[in-house]
């Protein structure tokens, strides 16, 4: 669905009174509104452009009370659109219509005559849960693509250090079970998660990613369990967390090493009871969440330090999946360089490039502390820069530890920044807060240099 300036809303009544008090509403809040009287025209404009959300009436003409007409609409306007939430409002509620309405697809429910501050706020939600839930299958052709091994980003595995992996992932792959996945930074770990999820049964249902240790203090639970509107002073609309957005799928949290203590118990209430509350709530919401989960450390020896919760750690590591380094699967090098050329070749308008053999014995050679990330971005580059029909040597600009090899006082102020980031993750294993303990850095503060570093943990 296309990014608008302006939400979209579909609203759907045969009274025209109904119609124009609602269009009257949702102007005032700066939304772009269609209208339909019948069952029909629903269909139609459903048909003719995309729609944010559908606020629909049950009763048409057929009769008045049962909402039968618009029950059986549901079914067909999920068969259009299945991410489109729908909103659906009777003058003659019963909690059977209700439960039924839910079943076949309504997200939520508004009784006539409606309370206006109630119906922004259930719209406001559904808007929010809707682009979510869009951006979530937007994945769906990749994990078709992790299925089919057809293209990137796919898992090249042919080394023997890769056979257990691709066994574990054969035997967990289809259950339910929550999944530690763990590695040096760069060796692939989100797309061992892409693909659990696209073997397990939940492969159709939402996979959600999330940088746990991104997330401020400040902001973890309203991110992860959503907010009430004036839960707190920012808090001017319902926010559904993370949690909820991935209910009956997949919840990748990455870089769960780096999550403060004070947040692992209230994440492992969660997964121990399958029920949150949003911040500011007392309502109790069920969810059901696979549970993936990913680190650079060492999460027992966190354990023993007392930086990491042990009942959390057994809680996500029910299997643990563990990633060689690429200087460990050497076989794969060359596969993996020959699938970047190509994806990268007709990224960039290159399809017919070229690995030259002192190029690949030269990558061969190379130690790859990057590991995969940093093969697929010094092809990228070399792909950038050739100007023949092949890719040579010095096309990948490979350095063997560059960072030892330069003093600080011969580079300008951001690159000695860049290499002493650098080694203080190395130091650490990638653990973000003890890295910007030895830098003397927030890890807010570390985070927001890595990201104008281009660097990747």
């Amino acid at each position: 669905m296309p990014t608008r300036a302006r939400p979209n809303i579909l609203v759907a009544d045969d009274q025209h009174d109904v119609l124009a008090a609602l269009k009257l509403l949702m102007k005032g809040e700066g939304y772009s509104t269609q209208t339909a009287t019948s069952p029909a025209e629903v269909i139609e404009l459903l048909q003719a452009d995309d729609f944010d959300v559908l606020l629909l009436d049950l009763n048409y003409t057929r009769d008045t009370t049962s909402g039968q007409e618009g029950l059986e609409l549901l079914p067909r306007i999920q068969a259009l659109d299945s991410t489109l939430p729908i909103i659906v409002m009777t003058a003659w509620s019963s909690i059977s219509t209700a439960v039924e309405a839910m079943r076949r697809g309504a997200r939520d429910y508004i009784e006539k005559p409606w309370d206006n501050e109630r119906l922004l706020a259930v719209i406001r939600s559904q808007l929010e849960l809707g682009r979510a839930v869009r951006k979530a299958q937007a994945l769906e052709a990749e994990i078709e693509i992790l299925r089919t091994g057809v293209d990137a980003p796919r898992m090249i595995a042919e080394s023997k250090a890769m056979q257990p992996v691709l066994r574990l992932i054969e035997k967990v792959g289809p259950s339910d079970a929550n999944v530690l996945i763990t590695g040096e930074p760069g060796t692939g770990k989100e797309v061992i998660a892409r693909w659990l999820h696209a073997t397990s049964t939940r492969g159709d249902r939402p996979l959600i990613t999330v940088n746990t240790g991104g997330l401020s203090e400040g902001v973890f639970e309203s991110e992860m369990f959503g907010h009430v509107r004036g839960a707190f002073t920012d808090a001017r609309n319902d926010r559904v967390g993370y949690f909820e957005v991935a209910h009956l799928g997949t919840l990748f949290l990455d870089e769960i090493g780096n999550v403060p203590l004070a947040q692992q118990a209230k994440l492992l209430r969660v997964l121990e009871s399958g029920e949150l509350q949003r911040v500011g709530s007392s309502k109790t919401r069920r969810v059901d969440v696979r549970i993936l989960s990913a680190t650079n450390s060492e999460l027992d020896q966190s354990v023993a330090e007392g930086r990491f919760r042990e009942d959390l750690f057994y809680r996500l590591n029910t299997v643990e999946i563990k990633l060689p380094p690429l200087r460990d699967r050497r076989e794969d090098i060359p596969l993996l360089a020959m699938h970047f050329l190509s994806s990268s070749g007709s990224k960039y308008g290159r399809p017919d490039l070229k690995l030259s053999s002192p190029a690949l014995d030269a990558m061969l050679r190379h130690s790859w502390p990057g590991n995969v990330r940093e093969l697929r971005h010094c092809v990228e580059r070399a792909v950038l820069l050739v100007e023949g029909a092949a890719v040579d040597v010095e096309h990948l600009g490979l350095r063997q530890s560059p960072e030892g090899s330069l003093s600080l006082e011969n580079v300008a102020l951001d690159e000695a920044e860049r290499i002493l980031i650098r080694k203080a993750l190395a130091r650490n294993r990638g653990n973000v807060s003890r890295a910007a303990s030895d830098l003397g850095l927030s890890r807010s503060a570390l985070y927001r240099r890595l990201k104008r570093h281009g660097l990747h943990v």
